[in-house]
């Protein structure tokens, strides 16, 4: 489908519209002079002649010097990214373009549901009642962050994670204290003063050492949740301390100093590399770097990193970080792809893909995500060939991984485990639902729908983006809604063409999509991710429909429900198809540092944290 803007402005409304308006007297005398009998006697004379080649030499002149309506919108998102071939031939208003142009078509408007959804979204900020419900169900978030921190506190201070039901801490990421670091930022947005000096006065004393002697660290790992969460705790902070001098917890340039320091040590994993492709594990206190026992990377993890260090080298004013970060996406340019779908698998020494297996779940998810995310964070840069790169690879997906479920038809995304020769499997991760979110962006470049399309900046791509966007959004959040618990399983299959399996539902045998959703015996397991709600508030955020608030606090019930540990804390499951279903004595920091604060977001006001 055509990436060019769309071509008609507000002057074509005006130019449809006009058909249907009254005729005046003028245009009444005017029609009557070119009916045929008028024509036939006037013609018969020399005046008659006359007036009609005057006629004809007039028209003929507004023709050429009247400006389409065209050249009304040469901005907007075509002008940003720069015209392809052939996207002349509507833009560059040529006379015989303009001459010959078909008559536009309306654009495309806000249906009736979404116009209404909309209205909805904006008159409920105005009710005082539904107001007030949004924000006692904001508070209770904030009430289960609290919990969540109290456990950890009280019974994993400084390990990387609680075990709640053990009443202990485990260090799975390194010993870094990553809940601390995780949470913090999250802290700070629900104002939770108190927790910010805990962990911020913990962060001060403890973290330098750390990361000077504690030993192996997985790079994708301690850069989004230990690099991510200092860079964001550092941002926050400065906002805040802005407004209020008094805030709690130490100096932002702590949480910078000690993000700089952990970096440098991170960027072995670059220069030890012989390639642009990073080593995947780093030793803190040798500051060494060597890769996975198989030699690979995943390829999510590789290019799950540049977010953090080009923002660090903005803060920063060093360009190392952000240097050494983008010779990996520099580099996956120039890789062979398939139809811009890339293996899950990269290799540090040779540079290149390894394998087949093609999937946007684990191991593949956050290449595609950050492809549009950096983009966005670098416009100013040019880096064009990101946009490129996302673009191909949404193309790729909708041509060979989307499917539609049976007996329902529950849109899906799908993977091919032998490549685009070998057969698609149903098989959708929880992952993936990372993707109508990043979609939604991708569309409206962060702009509300209404906005976007107010100012004509929606291509037909976008739109059909947009649309696969939220028909995704519905099926993730019916991998809640279809278990015993209404919660999602870790994996889930799809009923479809070529594929179908019995006995293997979610449980809730009131949902209408029963028969649609397949949850294998060891798939069944819930660890407490985000994915889902962050596409929640951010298709709230861009559409204004709340169906997305109402779909997040479902799912936040159910984790209430089914994950909240007395004692302190949440612990993922075992099994969301059973009740009580089994619980795994795992926090992971995840769930304090993103799932609960998209939903906090999402039931917050839209103003918050734009």
């Amino acid at each position: 489908m055509s990436s060019k803007t769309l071509p008609y402005s507000i002057k074509d409304i005006q130019y449809d519209n006009a058909k249907f308006r009254p005729r005046s007297f003028f245009q009444v005398i005017s029609h009557t002079f070119l009916t045929k009998r008028m024509k036939r006697e006037c013609m018969a004379c020399s005046t008659g002649k006359f007036l009609a080649l005057l006629m004809i030499c007039g028209l003929t002149y507004v023709v050429l010097t009247h400006a389409s309506p065209i050249d009304s919108i040469t901005n907007g998102v075509s002008g940003t990214f720069g015209s392809k071939e052939g996207d002349n031939s509507i833009m560059d208003g040529g006379i015989g373009k303009r001459f010959w142009r078909k008559p536009p078509k309306l654009p495309p408007r806000l249906s009736p549901d979404e116009v209404n959804s909309h209205n909805t979204s904006i008159h409920g900020l105005a009710n005082p009642n539904l107001e007030s419900e949004w924000i006692a169900r904001q508070e209770s978030v904030q009430r289960a962050f609290i919990h969540a921190w109290s456990g950890y506190k009280k019974y994993a201070m400084g390990y990387d994670e609680l075990m709640p039901l053990s009443q202990r801490g485990v260090n799975g990421l390194g010993g870094l204290g990553a809940t601390v670091v995780d949470a913090l930022d999250t802290a700070m947005i629900m104002k939770l003063d108190d927790v910010v000096f805990e962990a911020g006065s913990w962060i001060e004393k403890h973290l330098p050492e750390r990361i000077s002697q504690k030993g192996q660290v997985n790079l994708f790992e301690t850069t989004i949740r230990v690099v991510g969460g200092l860079l964001s705790a550092y941002h926050l902070s400065v906002v805040q301390q802005e407004g209020n001098p008094t805030n709690k917890g130490p100096k932002p340039s702590v949480y910078l100093e000690n993000a700089k320091n952990l970096a440098d040590v991170l960027l072995t994993a670059f220069t030890s590399s012989p390639t642009a492709i990073p080593f995947s594990d780093v030793v803190l206190q040798d500051r060494t770097a060597h890769a996975a026992p198989d030699g690979l990377s995943s390829t999510s993890e590789a290019s799950t990193l540049q977010l953090e260090f080009n923002y660090l080298s903005f803060l920063t004013g060093d360009p190392k970080y952000s240097f050494e970060s983008m010779k990996v996406l520099e580099h996956m340019k120039t890789l062979p792809k398939v139809e811009g779908l890339v293996p899950i698998y990269i290799s540090p020494s040779s540079g290149e893909f390894s394998g087949s297996n093609i999937r946007l779940g684990s191991r593949g998810d956050s290449y595609y995500e950050y492809l549009i995310k950096v983009w966005l964070q670098q416009r100013q840069s040019n880096r064009t060939y990101l946009h490129d790169m996302y673009e191909e690879a949404m193309k790729g997906v909708k041509h060979l991984l989307v499917r539609k479920s049976k007996p329902n038809g529950l849109v899906f995304v799908g993977e091919l485990p032998s490549g685009v020769d070998g057969g698609f499997s149903p098989k959708m991760d929880h992952l993936v639902c990372f993707l109508p979110g990043t979609l939604a962006l991708g569309a409206t470049k962060g702009l509300t729908k209404a906005k976007a399309m107010e100012e004509n900046l929606l291509t037909f791509e976008d739109l059909e983006n947009l649309k696969l966007a939220e028909d995704l959004a519905k099926t993730c959040y019916e991998m809640y809604s279809v278990t015993s618990t209404g919660l999602a399983p870790e994996i889930a299959y799809f009923n479809s063409e070529g594929y179908s399996e019995d006995g293997l539902d979610g449980g809730n045998k009131t949902s209408e999509y029963i028969h649609d959703i397949v949850i294998k015996r060891a798939d069944r397991h819930n660890l407490l991710r985000p994915e889902t709600v962050e596409s929640l508030f951010i298709l709230y955020r861009i559409t204004e429909d709340s169906k997305y608030r109402e779909w997040g606090w479902s799912i936040f019930e159910a984790f209430e429900k089914y994950t909240k540990v007395d004692s302190g804390g949440y612990s993922s499951l075992d099994d969301v198809t059973v009740l009580p279903p089994r619980r795994r004595d795992k926090m992971e920091t995840f769930f304090l540092g993103e799932t609960l604060k998209y939903l906090y977001l999402l039931f917050g006001d839209v103003n918050d944290i734009r």
